[in-house]
């Protein structure tokens, strides 16, 4: 909604980039479940808008998910959650609705989500590019 998920993914990218890791940013609007169809390992990166919500961009992929219910039992994946601790009954819950949803179509997180509090000291894009370095070798890629 802001674009702050967008520059995270970004500095992602490029932080993989620089590990010698090719990664792409592929912006949810306009997606449905079929852009996960072969796809091995996906990191995912969003905020969380109103009440919890995916952004309005998300919002079109994330129902086709429920919808089709594809297995994603061959997918791994990992989580950026972007939040505010400001609305504590909300936090990160648009990462949280991605993550549970995923878990039911049988993909299998790799390590811990990371929860980015935006009131909190650390910039979001910094805690991301450390947070990837750790989260690419559990995933098997450096």
């Amino acid at each position: 909604m802001t674009g702050t998920a967008e520059m995270v993914a970004g500095e992602v990218r490029d932080t993989l980039d620089g590990m010698g890791i090719a990664a792409e940013v592929v912006p949810l609007d306009r997606k449905d479940a079929g852009l996960l169809k072969g796809a091995r390992l996906v990191l995912f990166c969003t905020s969380t808008y109103g009440q919890g919500d995916v952004p309005d961009n998300a919002r079109d992929f994330i129902a086709s998910l429920e919808s089709a219910k594809p297995d994603l039992s061959g997918l791994r994946y990992g989580l950026i959650a972007l939040g505010d601790r400001t609305y504590a009954d909300t936090f990160c819950e648009g990462g949280r609705k991605i993550d549970a949803l995923l878990a039911r179509l049988g993909a299998k997180r790799v390590g811990e989500a990371l929860e980015h509090d935006a009131s909190g000291p650390d910039l979001p894009e910094d805690a991301a590019a450390a947070w990837v370095k750790t989260w690419a070798g559990k995933a098997g890629l450096g």
